[in-house]
């Protein structure tokens, strides 16, 4: 593997992060919600982690080559969406200086590992994506490994970037951060309802 691959490839991580999607959705929640978006962003990337892990073990190979557990992963990881976006439109609360909202860490962590974590297109993804990456030199799952963790310290930076700049642009403005945040949880909806759609039909 060389510096020409891993910067071809960081080049199409961030094009891919700068995409909008459910992980957007929940840094803007978490940017108007939470006290920290640290825990929200941090669960965002371990959920990268774990896809990571998976993809270089070679798990992704065999759930790819079994459409009916692919189904089924898609099914549980659109539910959760849709159940977290649905909590996310029913209450859409606002961090503010009187009454900052006080969440246990790891449930931060855990919501934002289950929408990167449980998204089988992630997994196919990073299955259809990495190889085209992957040179000689070292092994394969050390390649995959290494280009799963660029792209997660892409993330890292995006998602950050993005859940900050939500809760700096928007605390002031009470009424429009009420509505991005509605905004974000339908985002999660369609998104999952999306997912839903083109599984079951």
């Amino acid at each position: 593997m060389d510096i020409t691959s891993l910067t071809a490839f960081a080049t199409v991580s961030v094009l891919l992060v700068l995409v909008p999607g459910a992980d957007w959705a929940y840094a803007i929640a978490a940017g108007l919600r939470e006290r920290s978006v640290v825990p929200a962003v941090a669960g965002l990337l371990l959920g990268y982690v774990a896809v990571t892990c998976v993809v270089a073990a070679g798990l992704a190979a065999l759930v790819a080559g079994r459409p009916t557990l692919l189904t089924g992963l898609t099914v549980v990881g659109a539910a959760y969406l849709l159940w977290l976006g649905v909590e996310t439109v029913a209450r859409p609360a606002l961090p503010t200086a009187d009454s900052p909202v006080e969440r246990s860490f790891g449930r931060v962590l855990l919501k934002g590992a289950g929408i990167s974590g449980l998204n089988p297109k992630g997994m196919l993804l990073f299955l259809a994506l990495l190889p085209q990456f992957i040179g000689g030199g070292w092994p394969v799952a050390v390649q995959i490994a290494t280009l799963g963790f660029l792209h997660v310290i892409v993330c890292g930076v995006v998602y950050s970037g993005v859940a900050t700049a939500a809760r700096a642009v928007l605390r002031t403005r009470p009424d429009v951060a009420r509505r991005v945040t509605r905004g974000s949880g339908v985002a999660m909806i369609l998104i999952a309802a999306g997912l839903l759609v083109e599984q079951l039909s």
